[in-house]
């Protein structure tokens, strides 16, 4: 079995979004839970898992607040400059990577910026169980426990549009994908270049599942811990609660 110190191990942050689906004055990675934005959050925890070798983090061409922030000051992270989408973003922020690994295996953790939660015992039993096959890489998720609906969506007369239920979903074997994500740097980087055009589609929304056009078989590790991304404002609000309860039992 690998071990973490057998590979060169990177992160890259995908950062140069706008968070338009939680209104505010500036970006929703600038936002703050207590003392630390949900950016700077994100990237203390992967400079805290063993053997992380850098971070990149992929900023918008206009970003403002970077140089605001302590990592913006810390030598093990870097930055690029993110593109109109979060795969453009990625691939800019393995473009970096690649340029500096010191190794044809190194191995790079793609996190989502607006996950301030993830814990560090996630990340680090992720990479356990990847670097058993790293060839496949891997990623973490949760099981789903909901009942799952396909919706049907119709016209009224007024020509509003209704949407109704069309079937239930079974959800036995579903999960659903988050980040981080882990993959061979190079390899993830090539493949994501070469499926530009499916990205673009929608066809590929993630990097698991642009692998798995490759043909590989990405293993799922099960996150025990909250690990939800910070999209809407009831999002903000449960996290801030998360962070402050936290807190308040350290």
């Amino acid at each position: 079995m690998s071990k973490a110190t057998d590979h060169e191990l990177w992160a890259v942050v995908p950062a140069a979004g706008s968070g338009s689906r939680l209104p505010s004055a500036f970006p929703k990675q600038y936002l703050l839970l207590n003392d630390r934005c949900i950016l700077q959050r994100t990237i203390d925890t992967l400079l805290d898992v063993p053997n992380i070798k850098g971070i990149v983090v992929s900023l918008a061409k206009d970003d403002q607040l970077w140089q605001r922030l302590a990592a913006s000051k810390h030598p093990k992270v870097f930055t690029a400059t993110g593109g109109d989408s979060r795969a453009s973003s990625v691939i800019a922020g393995l473009d970096v990577v690649c340029e500096k690994v010191a190794q044809d295996n190194a191995m790079v953790l793609v996190h989502d910026a607006a996950r301030a939660l993830t814990a560090k015992s996630d990340i680090v039993r992720l990479i356990e169980q990847v670097l058993a096959v790293p060839e496949q890489g891997g990623l973490l998720a949760t099981k789903v426990q909901d009942t799952l609906k396909r919706e049907k969506a119709s016209s009224t007369q007024a020509g509003n549009l209704r949407t109704s239920i069309e079937e239930t979903v079974s959800r036995d074997g579903l999960w659903q994908a988050q980040t981080p994500q882990l993959f061979r740097a190079k390899l993830l980087r090539d493949t994501l270049v070469k499926n530009k055009e499916a990205i673009e589609r929608g066809d590929i929304t993630d990097e698991a599942c642009a692998m798995e056009s490759a043909g590989h078989r990405p293993i799922l590790v099960e996150a025990l811990q909250p690990n939800f991304k910070i999209t809407q404002s009831r999002d903000l609000d449960m996290a801030l609660a998360l962070v402050e309860f936290a807190e308040r039992s350290a």
